[in-house]
């Protein structure tokens, strides 16, 4: 299988969270990959999610209900280990689905409201530093 060539940032869709155009980061440094949440409710099993961040116009849908979901622990490049929420979503990059693993995280202060880690990329995708929004890009052809 060959490998695509995907820049350090770019523009994907979640569609199963309502997400569109999101710009993401791709970070060979962390492991897992990361989401903006502004407001994470655990009720009777669920996980309830609000997707909107005041930097991101493009980033909001309404609230999105998980009924399954995990807690992992994640270490940041500080060192710093936090239990977060785990889901299970979709990412379409080169116009394809991908399954992709999510930690929930508050990101408000954050450039990018989505991390893709090594996780993901992995036997995927090479990274490029010298481009952007090469998926994005090839979609809008």
């Amino acid at each position: 299988m060959t490998k695509k060539i995907i820049g350090r940032v770019d523009k994907i869709d979640f569609p199963l969270l309502h997400l569109n155009d999101v710009d993401v980061k791709i970070d060979t440094g962390a492991y897992t990959s990361a989401i903006h949440c502004s407001k994470i409710v655990e009720k009777d099993h669920q996980l309830i999610c609000s997707f909107k961040s005041k930097g991101h116009p493009n980033f909001k849908s309404e609230q999105v209900v998980f009924d399954n979901y995990t807690l992992t622990d994640v270490k940041s490049s500080n060192g710093f280990k936090e239990n977060r929420y785990k889901i299970k979503s979709e990412a379409i990059f080169f116009g394809k689905s991908y399954k992709i693993n999510l930690t929930l995280s508050t990101r408000d202060d954050m450039k990018f409201p989505v991390l893709i880690g090594r996780q993901f990329i992995s036997k995927k995708f090479l990274v490029d530093v010298n481009l952007e929004n090469v998926s994005f890009n090839s979609q809008k052809k």
